[in-house]
């Protein structure tokens, strides 16, 4: 029997050493295989050549039966591999080159994102209002996560009074627009997005056109005036908004999105507050880390709109407290009486 043995690997090291194709060293062993059979089955006990070979015929059945059952083994992870390889990387030959299935794998492993959704990502269009704290967290998650295309829109410029939260910008970008400074720090993050800035204030000579051109905005700027200016151009064009604030110790997020069954900003903020009443950050203080909770939170929400993924926000508020390190969810309605959007047609 190990005459046999020694001869099986003589024909298949033999035959790599030859080149022969593995197909045909595995059919001259099969061949070798069979004739041992044969001369154990034919020949007559005793024979000089059957007990070379080993004597009995069960012995090599048995192998036999092992080496179909590895083969079947391998034959089916590979059917199986074969399978799953289309679902594994859903858009080999589609919008997305390999290196964006790379980077984005741990999207694609997730049920709720897949390809699909990594698509959906890529095919968006956010605009982005503020590129202070809040604007710092949600840029840079937006582009990490692959939306295509990003606008970001502010009049200001870095300040090294900035550098203490907003970790968009870098002491080395002190004086350059904001804009343009998120440009390079998300660009530099995720080359395979399109980062678009907007060094100007948002007012209403640009807003109707500007927000029309993107899918989904998310409003992270410190002053009403702007806020409101921004739900009502998305309630007018039918655009979600994911709105954040912050101060001190505390923030709180929200997707308003009328057409969706939710409320619009000023159904739950009807008048702003009085003079002195909510305190800039600059006059009462942010803790350096809260508007990356915040904004972090508000980019987590505008990937699972964006994807379908989960539930959202919408009709809900949520109030974090950074100090006691608690959140809690407000039920937040439309007003009938809203003068934004009390005319609009509402959906589920």
């Amino acid at each position: 029997m190990l005459a046999v043995l020694a001869l099986a690997a003589v024909i298949w090291l033999g035959g790599a050493a030859l080149r022969l194709s593995r197909p045909l060293r595995g059919l001259l062993l099969g061949l070798l295989y069979l004739a041992v059979i044969l001369a154990q089955l034919v020949l007559p006990e005793g024979s000089a050549l059957r007990v070379a070979t080993g004597g009995r015929a069960e012995p090599w059945l048995v192998l036999g039966g092992v080496g179909l059952l590895i083969l079947g083994y391998r034959a089916g992870l590979r059917w199986l591999k074969g399978r799953a390889a289309p679902e594994a990387r859903p858009e080999a030959t589609g919008p997305l080159s390999d290196a964006e299935l790379t980077r984005y794998a741990r999207h694609i492993v997730l049920r709720e994102v897949g390809g699909p959704g990594q698509v959906r990502l890529k095919q968006a269009r956010v605009l982005v209002v503020g590129a202070g704290g809040l604007g710092s967290p949600v840029v840079l998650y937006l582009a990490a996560s692959g939306v295509g295309v990003i606008g970001v829109i502010d009049d200001d410029i870095v300040e090294p009074g900035n550098l203490q939260r907003q970790i968009l910008h870098a002491d080395d970008r002190i004086g350059l627009p904001k804009v343009r400074s998120a440009q390079i720090a998300a660009q530099a993050l995720n080359p395979h997005v399109d980062v678009r800035p907007y060094q100007r204030r948002l007012d209403e000579a640009v807003a109707r056109e500007l927000i029309g051109a993107y899918d989904l905005v998310l409003d992270g700027t410190d002053n009403f005036d702007t806020r409101y200016l921004v739900n009502r151009i998305c309630v007018e064009l039918g655009k979600p908004l994911i709105s954040g604030a912050i101060g001190q110790w505390e923030g709180q997020i929200s997707l308003f999105a009328p057409k969706l069954g939710a409320p619009c900003y000023e159904c739950v903020f009807p008048e702003r507050p009085a003079p002195g009443l909510v305190p800039s950050c600059a006059e009462a203080g942010v803790i350096a880390p809260l508007p990356g909770v915040v904004g972090s939170v508000m980019a987590l929400e505008a990937v699972k709109h964006m994807t379908g993924a989960g539930e959202t926000l919408s009709g809900r508020l949520m109030i974090f407290d950074g100090l006691y390190g608690e959140s809690r969810m407000v039920g937040v309605h439309p007003r009938a009486d809203c003068p934004i959007c009390s005319g609009v047609a509402r959906g589920g």
